[in-house]
């Protein structure tokens, strides 16, 4: 079958996205913005917002580092840690400025020092958000040093996250990132408790990658990419329709030189890029017409919004976007998200 050379759908949404803040903040959100109509924003900045008031004042900076001229809506969430007060969750909730709580194992990725010792400690905290109808977001890896990192997050779904799904019947989950086969998996055996999301680089490439002539830290994310069986597992759950799994790129901007250093930062700053990315895996499937499920529909329905009306079009052409990004102010770039194969689709 022919790649047709355009591609309308509805305007697409990003479930997990990383903005930073300052000056990360005035230099990235408009790229999210030009691609994703709404984006679930990721609370882990330092300090963390787990307060209903910080998160409505990140809001009010995140709109104010967007142009005018694109309509784009931050979706709020909570940092997750030990002892989170229900009552505030229970309130965020109310007052429409926290759409989900996010839970970050402690020490298990940027900025997650505050996070999570023990489901324990967050016990009531997720009772307060089944009976809100919250959502709970996880990174989805056990930080048990004991563990090898590529074995955390099939660690993490027998340890933690079958245990949390009995223990708390009523709430809804989120598996974010997924990047193994036994994610996809977990995410399939529980369609009406749980979805998932699915960056784009993880369906781009293996653990491969990021050795591939040498160390590559603008490969390196976290988690962490596994073999090409997982990657394969991935593109086919992305692919297949199942309105369980939805977009969601885990945009991740760190500078250059605290990626290309001795100890570099784990992230991925892929939002200039991503719907030209997604669109290559959809097309190499063959399944482009299931592009618009995954990145425009199921994400609302599970987050029980409405999906876009606005449609955009994409076109069959080379990719064309800078490599860097400059960071006004502080005299640093972020280097973009490069595939190694060809991507012939333009946004």
């Amino acid at each position: 079958m022919p790649i047709p050379q355009t591609l309308t759908i509805r305007r697409p949404d990003d479930w997990h996205v990383h903005l930073r803040d300052g000056a990360m903040l005035q230099a990235c959100a408009v790229h999210t913005a030009r691609q994703f109509a709404r984006a679930i924003i990721m609370p882990n900045l330092v300090p963390p917002v787990t307060k209903v008031a910080e998160a409505s004042a990140y809001r009010d900076r995140i709109r104010a580092a967007v142009p005018s001229d694109l309509k784009f809506e931050p979706l709020m969430t909570c940092y997750l840690t030990d002892g989170a007060d229900p009552v505030e969750l229970a309130r965020g909730k109310k007052e429409g400025v926290w759409v989900a709580a996010k839970l970050y194992p402690a020490h298990a990725t940027t900025n997650s020092a505050h996070g999570v010792t023990s489901m324990d400690q967050v016990a009531k905290g997720l009772e307060a958000m089944e009976k809100a109808g919250m959502p709970l977001l996880v990174h989805g890896e056990v930080t048990d040093p004991d563990v090898d990192l590529f074995d955390r997050e099939a660690v993490f779904l027998d340890k933690v996250l079958f245990p949390l799904l009995k223990r708390h019947p009523g709430l809804k989950i989120v598996l974010e990132h997924i990047t193994t086969r036994e994610g996809v998996a977990f995410v399939e055996a529980h369609p009406d408790r749980m979805g998932g999301t699915i960056t784009p680089h993880h369906l781009n490439y293996n653990r491969n990658a990021i050795f591939k002539g040498g160390i590559r830290p603008h490969f390196y994310c976290l988690p962490i990419a596994k073999r090409e069986e997982h990657r394969l597992a991935l593109r086919r759950a992305a692919t297949s329709g199942n309105p369980a799994f939805f977009l969601g790129t885990d945009t991740a901007p760190h500078s250059t030189d605290t990626k290309e250093c001795a100890c570099g930062c784990a992230g991925i700053f892929n939002a200039p890029v991503a719907m030209q990315v997604y669109a290559q895996v959809f097309a190499e499937e063959g399944r482009l017409d299931n592009l618009e499920a995954f990145a425009s529909l199921n994400g609302p329905r599970f987050y029980d919004l409405p999906p876009n009306e606005e449609k955009v079009t994409l076109r069959a052409a080379p990719l064309d976007v800078p490599e860097t990004v400059e960071v006004p102010g502080l005299s640093k770039t972020i280097t973009v998200f490069r595939p190694d194969t060809p991507v012939g689709w333009s946004f």
